[in-house]
């Protein structure tokens, strides 16, 4: 039995060029405007779409925002270095490069904020940005248990305790160094940063010199 459905009035698909377009403009009016100033209604005018196409898709700022940062972490690339350490810095660096796009900064620092009193946003940064970057340990974790430098897992829920605390640990760290203390996340700090990780405090304390 066929449908009695208008052939392209059922389920209309998005335009991916018209998403890309309202993404990259969100992320042009946080740089322009700043958080408190930007408006659904000149995100349109700038990706040069009706308002209603917006309200399709988002059901206001704050998720729009979301995906607009979220697109930005999707640029990250695990290296494949040929070791941990190495892999662990060269993603850590580009992560950090991204937090320092202001556009990144004033829009992450916003919605969690809002976050704050808002649990479906909250859900909405956590698939998007969150679940959507573990890709990068899950990725990184295979390939050091291939060269050998990581044992694996003994069971499936441990390993996935293991990549939510890898991702913590490592976003948590550049998060805070770069948007809360305001540090330089530089290749010394990520040395020092992936040292931790792999070695534990253990490994930072120096044995003291033995005497003369």
């Amino acid at each position: 039995m066929q449908s009695s459905t208008p052939a392209g009035r059922a389920g209309r698909p998005r335009s991916a060029a018209a998403d890309t377009a309202i993404l990259a403009a969100t992320r042009a009016a946080l740089v322009d405007l700043g958080w408190s100033k930007l408006t659904l209604g000149d995100v349109a005018t700038r990706a040069g779409v009706a308002k209603t196409t917006l309200y399709r898709r988002w059901a206001g700022k704050n998720e729009l925002v979301v995906d607009a940062v979220a697109e930005l972490f999707d640029e990250l690339e695990l290296p494949d270095s040929g070791s941990l350490a190495a892999d662990i810095e060269g993603v850590v660096l580009q992560f950090a490069t991204i937090l320092a796009r202001p556009e990144a900064a004033s829009g992450l620092m916003a919605v969690v904020a809002e976050s704050t009193r808002d649990a479906a946003l909250r859900e909405r940064i956590r698939t998007s940005i969150v679940e959507r970057q573990k890709r990068l340990v899950l990725e990184g974790r295979a390939r050091a248990e291939a060269r050998g430098e990581l044992p694996p897992e003994p069971d499936a829920g441990q390993a996935g305790r293991t990549v939510d605390l890898i991702f913590d640990l490592v976003a948590g760290a550049v998060v805070h160094r770069t948007l809360v203390s305001a540090g330089a996340a530089d290749e010394e700090w990520v040395r020092d940063l992936s040292r931790v990780l792999l070695t534990g405090l253990a490994g930072t304390v120096q044995e003291p010199a033995a005497p003369r």
